[in-house]
């Protein structure tokens, strides 16, 4: 379970510093309990995103079981995909 205000405060750091390998590095160490990875949105098949930003989508996998799936549900949530959004011309 990842409680909705982690995914606040997650989503209110990325905003500040951006999304970046050493933005991602703080995060791992300040959420030690959550696994985070990072891509870009448009590798992102399938889903939405809980929560979105400037810059970045916030996705939540569900790792209980064999495979990792996307997820709406925190109650459910093991994992956050940090996903950049690039800017259109």
């Amino acid at each position: 379970m990842i409680a909705a205000e982690r995914l606040d405060q997650i989503t209110e750091v990325v905003r500040r510093a951006g999304l970046s390998a050493e933005t991602i590095a703080a995060l791992r160490e300040a959420f030690a309990d959550v696994h985070f990875t990072h891509c870009n949105d448009e590798d992102i098949g399938v889903g939405r995103p809980v929560r979105s930003a400037d810059g970045f989508n916030l996705y939540l996998v569900d790792g209980r079981e064999h495979c990792l799936v996307l997820t709406d549900d925190p109650a459910n949530a093991t994992g956050v995909v940090l996903a950049a959004v690039e800017e259109e011309d």
